[in-house]
Parts: C-alpha cells; structure tokens; sequence
C-alpha cells in the first residue's frame, strides 16, 4: 500500500514537471506547479506514516522505547506547506489575471516577445 503512495507522489511530481516545462499557456503552468506541490505534500505524509502508529500523546510515565507512534514533524511541515501553496496559487493567479490584462494574451511565447 505505501510503494502505491510513492508511485503517486512521484507521478504528481513528474507530471507538474512536465506541465511546468512544456506547456506555453500560463494557466497548465500554474496547474502544474500545484501538482507538484500536491506530490511533494504527499511524499512528507507519507514518509511521516507508521502502520500501526497511534497519535504522539503520551504521559511522562506512559512513554516508553517500545512506544511506537506517528512523526509528527511532516504532518506540520506538510500543513505549512498547504498553506504555503495556495498563496503561491493565489499570487499567480493575480499575475496571470494582470498579465492578460496588459497583453492580452497568456502564451508565454508571445508575452515574450512583446515590448512595453
């Protein structure tokens, strides 16, 4: 069940890549910046998951070396990291809206060559 979440996160990744990379229309860019982000946020849950693990709330007393529990550590990063990406979004977003704005178009290919 984990290599599934692995092949997921790496398939998120390398098709947002892959939209970062060859597409020209500003709009598959942005939609493929949020894929990545949304592989790499499932990449941290996933190396943060532990069969078995209970939540990380134990007493003084209760805590032990064979206590076996989930990292939290990525669950924040990956929160953070939510967070983090749709500002991202929203930021590109409004550049993209103010870039059709001032030329009319979303091609970066055009946008470009254009002067002014």
């Amino acid at each position: 069940m984990m290599v599934m979440n692995y092949i997921g996160c790496f398939v998120l990744i390398v098709l947002g890549l892959y939209c970062m990379v060859v597409k020209h229309n500003l709009i598959k860019i942005m939609m493929g910046m949020g894929l990545v982000d949304y592989g790499v946020n499932l990449l941290l849950v996933t190396v943060g998951f532990n069969y078995g693990g209970t939540a990380p709330i134990f007493n003084i007393a209760e805590l032990t070396r064979a206590s076996f529990f989930v990292d939290p550590i990525p669950q924040a990063l990956t929160l953070t990291s939510v967070v983090i990406g749709a500002c991202t979004t929203a930021m590109s977003l409004a550049l993209g809206i103010k870039l059709k704005e001032q030329y009319g178009t979303l091609d970066t290919r055009k946008i470009g060559r254009l002067n002014g």
